[in-house]
């Protein structure tokens, strides 16, 4: 396995003045778009309600990723709660929005980490952890100094500040971001974002700038990026626009995971738009633009029942 990226950085000076700078920031916290400048130091809590310590609901080898994230023996996946975004069908509501979770130190998390390094995971997938990074960084060195050394996976609704990004350059090595639409009108309506698009486009781009398109070894991802799109019911996520955007401002050799598992968790079942899952015409048609445009790399899923939609999802995982 390549020596992760960051393995020769975290003993630099730049690494901890990084890490410091992260810290800091949580006196008046801008690591998200919607930069709420509160002091979570001394309690206080903005749109994504996060506090000093990381809250996490679950971990595990997960074996739903992508193929090349998952591998044979899973990808070592941490769930965080809370959200900076809140939409209306989340299909991990129970973490990200009811808030279920459980705080827990930063040497606990660098116990995570090093656990699921012990039971082989190929390596650690951070799920929203945007909110948490200052702790995530902590956390991280205090693991590296175990003997931790695992890809890094930063899994992301793709809601990211550019400035934010650019200071994890060199610490990620795989980029698992959403490009969940391409009409910021309908993201504000669905999941409460102002300027998604132009936010997200431009954290994409920087995503890809640090890491470029993914590299697959012995069948597993060893850095790179791939961006992950939603199938909505009634065009809402703007397949043809989102593909657009990947082929002529990322790369055509991009890798796309092109996902048919919505149902209408949380609040969507009340919204007539939202209300049902997917059609198989639906998915089919995202699937010829994506083929269309001649980006042939990544995956589609199979149609998929209503129970293994919610395996996909929050529904079975337990809190830890």
């Amino acid at each position: 396995m390549d020596i992760p990226v960051y393995s020769s950085l975290i003993k630099s000076r730049e690494f901890r003045e990084r890490k410091d700078w992260f810290l800091a920031s949580l006196e008046a916290c801008r690591l998200c778009p919607r930069e709420c400048k509160i002091n979570r130091l001394k309690g206080a809590t903005g749109f994504c309600h996060a506090g000093i310590k990381p809250k996490v609901f679950s971990y595990q080898c997960h074996l739903g990723e992508e193929p090349p994230i998952s591998g044979k023996f899973g990808s070592g996946t941490i769930f965080f709660s809370r959200c900076s975004n809140r939409c209306l069908y989340c299909q991990n509501w129970r973490f990200s929005q009811l808030d279920e979770g459980k705080e827990i130190a930063t040497e606990e998390l660098a116990r995570i980490m090093l656990e699921l390094q012990a039971k082989k995971c190929h390596n650690i997938n951070l799920v929203t952890p945007t909110h948490y990074l200052p702790q995530i960084l902590e956390a991280l060195e205090i693991a590296s100094e175990q003997g931790f050394s695992l890809p890094l996976v930063y899994n992301t609704s793709g809601y990211e500040r550019i400035e934010i990004l650019r200071l994890l350059e060199g610490i990620v090595n795989i980029y698992l971001p959403d490009m969940r639409y391409a009409d910021s009108k309908i993201a504000e309506k669905y999941s409460h974002t102002v300027d998604y698009v132009k936010i997200n486009q431009e954290a994409v781009k920087e995503m890809f700038r640090q890491v470029g398109n993914l590299v697959i070894e012995d069948g597993i991802a060893r850095h790179g990026l791939i961006i992950r799109h939603l199938i909505l019911p009634n065009n809402l996520a703007g397949t043809k626009a989102a593909m657009k955007f990947i082929k002529e401002e990322i790369s055509g050799d991009c890798f796309i995971s092109l996902m048919s598992q919505y149902y209408p968790f949380y609040q969507a079942s009340k919204d007539i738009k939202l209300n049902r899952p997917i059609t198989h015409e639906e998915y089919e048609g995202a699937c010829s633009i994506m083929l269309d445009l001649g980006l042939e790399n990544g995956w589609i899923q199979d149609e998929l029942d209503d129970r293994t939609r919610k395996e996909f999802a929050g529904e079975y995982f337990e809190l830890f």
